[in-house]
């Protein structure tokens, strides 16, 4: 457990190949690096600390929602207190598509220069469930919007100062709007960072192979699926860490 804890620190991914861990043994080792979240919905039916990664509705009653995971995203970003990391495992993969890549935004605000860290350190974000589902379904019917409302949006400095000393910033596709720009204006800056987060030096392609374990920092992670076909029959399992530093 310290090893891996080392390794997140310094990494921010870390990749165990074809480690075929059990959804015990997955259970058990998530609790060893902290508090595992219980997901309300869509949990697999032993293991409640499980939830599982598919289109496919067989496998997963979130499938229609995840298909916005193929926008750069963090997990749990509408929470107050965002989870700490995320320890994902393939039981299936795809053909074709399916590989996860990850953004570095530790290091993306490093590289930024001293004038532009001082700017964005000033903005503030509007983070929501819908805005990250409208990049999938831009015109969606009133009952589909109202059920994306219930979860009511976060807002959160664009800069996140962590209580170690290092910064990172808080993007991906639940960022819908910058507090007092217009949408427009809002929109535009949004992009630009998200861009500059997402440059080939600061990103890793992991391409699945059966019985992989990854395990990312949520807090100064971005990440997402590359597409694949709904019909595939890729099926990951997974589990989520509590968070345990409040957004400053």
């Amino acid at each position: 457990m310290e090893e891996c804890r080392r390794l997140l620190d310094r990494y921010g991914v870390v990749i165990y190949r074809k480690a075929h861990i059990s959804d015990a043994d997955l259970v058990d080792f998530s609790r060893a690096l902290g508090e595992v979240v219980v997901a309300k919905t869509g949990a697999h039916p032993q293991h409640p600390e499980i939830s599982p990664v598919s289109l496919d509705p067989a496998h997963s009653e979130l499938a229609n929602l995840r298909r916005s995971t193929i926008f750069w995203h963090a997990d749990g970003v509408t929470d107050a207190v965002p989870q700490k990391a995320t320890l994902l495992t393939a039981l299936e993969v795809a053909d074709e598509g399916g590989d996860t890549e990850f953004a570095n935004t530790y290091a993306a605000y490093e590289a930024l220069p001293d004038d532009k860290k001082n700017y964005l350190s000033r903005l503030r974000v509007v983070h929501s469930f819908t805005a990250a589902q409208l990049l999938v379904n831009p015109d969606p019917s009133p009952k589909e919007r109202a059920m994306w409302d219930r979860l009511p949006p976060r807002e959160h400095p664009l800069v996140w100062r962590h209580r170690d000393g290092r910064h990172s910033l808080l993007i991906g596709a639940t960022a819908g709007s910058i507090v007092g720009e217009s949408p427009e204006q809002g929109r535009q800056i949004l992009n630009e960072v998200l861009d500059w987060a997402t440059q080939p030096r600061f990103v890793l392609r992991h391409k699945w192979t059966v019985g992989d374990l990854v395990i990312w920092d949520n807090t100064g992670m971005l990440h997402r699926a590359i597409p694949y076909e709904p019909t595939s029959r890729r099926l990951m399992h997974r589990t989520t860490l509590v968070g345990d530093e409040a957004i400053a």
